[in-house]
């Protein structure tokens, strides 16, 4: 089930972003000084509790514990992970389609590296539109992805 974050979820979600991010950019931004020293499960999940509005554009798949989650900005997909140890089980397919679907997001930006979230990202019809800027504090690129708006036809 795809429900809203809540407050007592915020240490299965730092869990998820913290250990999920260091696996898939550790390779790409070769920093161990930000991966095992800057990110920390405990500090982000103070914060997502002592600050519970941070939680309010995030959305959960629950299966019994929260095993993934989807940051959505509007139109924008703003953040996707999936607990490595549930990986490739359909939960972030899910998730897509819960923030296409339900909550209308058409675009996202991914690290040009990232070859595995862009695979995922166009098997869910997403494309590059050719925007493209640097990621805040590195030399890393990231492109932007769009997906179409359903026209009133194809409803």
């Amino acid at each position: 089930m795809i429900r809203r974050a809540k407050v007592n979820d915020a240490s299965r979600i730092a869990e998820i972003l913290i250990f999920t991010k260091r696996v898939n950019y550790r390779q790409i931004f070769q920093n161990d000084v930000v991966s095992f020293g800057e990110m920390q499960v405990y500090p982000l999940a103070k914060e997502l509790i002592d600050y519970p509005d941070k939680l309010k554009n995030i959305w959960v798949y629950d299966d019994d514990f929260v095993k993934g989650m989807i940051h959505i900005n509007g139109p924008e997909i703003a953040e996707l992970y999936v607990d490595s140890f549930f990986a490739n089980q359909g939960i972030g397919a899910q998730l897509m389609e819960f923030a296409t679907g339900q909550m209308h997001c058409r675009f996202l930006w991914v690290l040009e590296k990232n070859i595995h979230a862009i695979r995922f990202y166009k098997k869910h019809g997403f494309s590059f539109t050719g925007e493209k800027r640097l990621q805040e504090g590195t030399v890393e690129t990231l492109l932007k992805m769009s997906r179409p708006q359903p026209s009133a036809l194809d409803e």
